[in-house]
C-alpha cells in the first residue's frame, strides 16, 4: 500500500469512527482531490486533521460536509431536460400519481427544475417529488429555495431553452415569465422560488452509501446526476441495486451526462438515449 493510500485509509477510518459516514468506497482519485482541498481550506496537515476529527464530533460532521461535492444548477444540461419534457413525462401522463426521487439533490435546483417542468405540462398536482442528500446544510438551502442571483444568472438561459423553446418545433415559443416560478431581486442578489414550489418539494437527509429507500413508495423516475462518478465500482453497483429495487418496472433512471451503468446491473436496465429504463421482466 502506498503512502497516499495509507493517508486515505487513515482519514476514512477516522471519519467512520467519529461520525458513522463511510467514504471507504469513494473513488480514490476523487477523494484524494477533495481531501487535499479540505487540508488547504482548514490549514492543517493530515495528522492534525485526523486528531481533530477523533476528538471533536462537530468538526467531523463539518469535514463530511466539506468532502461531499455540492454543485448543481437550474435545468442543468438543457438537452436532458428537453428530453424529460418531450420523451419521458408524456409516458406517465395517464398515471394517477407519479413519484420522483432526486438522490444527491444538493441545494435543490434540479428538484425545482422538475417541479417547474411538471407544472408546465399539467402534471404537478399528481406528482410527489422528493430530494435527498447526505449534507444537512445544503438541504436547508433547498427547503428555503433562495439562491444567489449573480451566481445563477447564466442558468436563466437554461430555463429559456427548456420552458420557452421547443427543440422539436422551433416555430413554437412559450412566453413564460420567470415570475411565474421565482422572484428575482437584483439589488439583494437573490432568486427566490415561489411558495407553491417550496411547499410541494419534500427534502430529507439520506446516505446513498449506507441507507435503503427511506420512502414508503417506489418511484417512476429517479434522478441521480453527477454523484456516482465519485464512487468506486463496488459502491456504484450497491447504488444501482438500490435504484433498481426502488423503481417500478418501466421506471426511468436518469444519470449524469458522463455516467453509465457498468457491471451486473447493466442487464437489469434498457438504455434509451441517455436514460435507463428498468426492465419489466
Amino acid at each position: 500500500m502506498t503512502a497516499e493510500e495509507l493517508d486515505i485509509q487513515l482519514f476514512t477510518t477516522a471519519i467512520k469512527q467519529a461520525s458513522g459516514y463511510d467514504f471507504s468506497n469513494y473513488s480514490e482519485k476523487s477523494l484524494r482531490r477533495r481531501l487535499a482541498k479540505v487540508l488547504m481550506d482548514n490549514k492543517m496537515d493530515l495528522k492534525t486533521l485526523v486528531a481533530e476529527i477523533r476528538k471533536n464530533g462537530q468538526f467531523a460532521e463539518k469535514i463530511v460536509k466539506e468532502i461531499t461535492v455540492n454543485t448543481t444548477e437550474l435545468f442543468r444540461d438543457p438537452a436532458v431536460w428537453q428530453a424529460i419534457r418531450y420523451r419521458i413525462l408524456p409516458y406517465f401522463k395517464e398515471h394517477k400519481v407519479i413519484n420522483i426521487w432526486h438522490a444527491g439533490c444538493s441545494t435543490g435546483q434540479e428538484v425545482y427544475s422538475m417541479l417547474i417542468l411538471l407544472n408546465e405540462v399539467g402534471m404537478l398536482d399528481k406528482a410527489r417529488v422528493f430530494g435527498t442528500d447526505l449534507n444537512s446544510d445544503v438541504l436547508e438551502v433547498a427547503r428555503k429555495g433562495v439562491y444567489k442571483y449573480r451566481f445563477n444568472i447564466g442558468y436563466l438561459d437554461n430555463f429559456d431553452k427548456v420552458i420557452k423553446e421547443n427543440p422539436y418545433n422551433y416555430e413554437i415559443f412559450y412566453d413564460v415569465p420567470y415570475s411565474k416560478y421565482f422572484e428575482i431581486d437584483k439589488n439583494k442578489d437573490l432568486i427566490t422560488m415561489n411558495k407553491f414550489l417550496t411547499e410541494k418539494a419534500v427534502f430529507k437527509k439520506h446516505d446513498l452509501v449506507q441507507d435503503d429507500n427511506i420512502f414508503p413508495c417506489k418511484f417512476d423516475i429517479i434522478m441521480c446526476r453527477n454523484v456516482i462518478i465519485y464512487f468506486n465500482y463496488n459502491l456504484q453497483n450497491r447504488v444501482f441495486q438500490l435504484f433498481h429495487e426502488s423503481l417500478y418496472p418501466g421506471g426511468y433512471l436518469i444519470l449524469g451526462m458522463h455516467e453509465t451503468i457498468l457491471g451486473p446491473y447493466s442487464s437489469f436496465f434498457e438504455k434509451k438515449e441517455q436514460f435507463y429504463v428498468k426492465k419489466t421482466t
